[in-house]
């Protein structure tokens, strides 16, 4: 979901700059902003008693961050953190909540968004609760092209790092690299330039 950069700037917005690996929010924190990036990748996550870890997303240009825990008055239950230099755009609540009532259709879009990322939300859950290394990687790439318009074989270049899809589907680094070569053999998918084409 996107709001339009100079109606988040006219209620109140303003532009924070992020270097790889700043927190732009931390788990537990209350959720008093609305964030929405404007350039470079930001990934949500947790990390488990032993360190490890989980991915829950990763969103780029024009994402909205922790939107639903506005509206729940909750703390965030996931950090986000810049995986590479961001600009966020950062919205008090408040604000964002007015922005809501002027702007009626805006509502529209934040529940549909919310409405497709809960969707989302659950097939990946479904594809990693699955003991199959190569099903859990082929649902996280197939639901990352289904945003893309040519769907033929090979076409979309995995903008993930082998460790990021290791992260997402709760598999170790080793598995998830063997997975890709087997893939690969199968056809499943094309290594080209250590780049992942599915």
């Amino acid at each position: 979901m996107s709001i339009k950069e100079d109606l988040l700037h006219s209620a109140g917005a303003t532009e924070e700059n992020y270097k790889t690996g700043d927190y732009i929010f931390h788990e537990s924190t209350s959720a008093l902003f609305y964030y929405q990036v404007v350039t470079g990748e930001v990934k949500l996550n947790n990390y488990n008693t032993d360190g490890k870890e989980f991915i829950q997303n990763i969103h780029s240009a024009e994402a909205a961050l922790g939107v639903s825990m506005l509206f729940l008055e909750k703390s965030y239950p996931m950090n986000a953190v810049a995986i590479n230099n961001c600009t966020i755009l950062k919205l008090r609540r408040t604000d964002f909540f007015k922005l809501l009532e002027l702007h009626p259709k805006l509502y529209n879009d934040v529940c549909k968004s919310l409405s497709d990322r809960l969707y989302k939300k659950y097939v990946v859950m479904k594809a990693i609760s699955c003991h199959n290394a190569a099903e859990r990687l082929k649902e996280v790439m197939r639901l990352m092209k289904l945003e893309q318009p040519n769907q033929l074989p090979y076409t979309f270049e995995v903008p993930l790092t082998r460790q990021q899809l290791a992260s997402l589907t709760g598999l170790c680094l080793e598995t998830t690299i063997r997975t890709i070569k087997k893939m690969e053999k199968e056809n499943v998918l094309r290594i080209h330039n250590r780049k992942i084409l599915f």
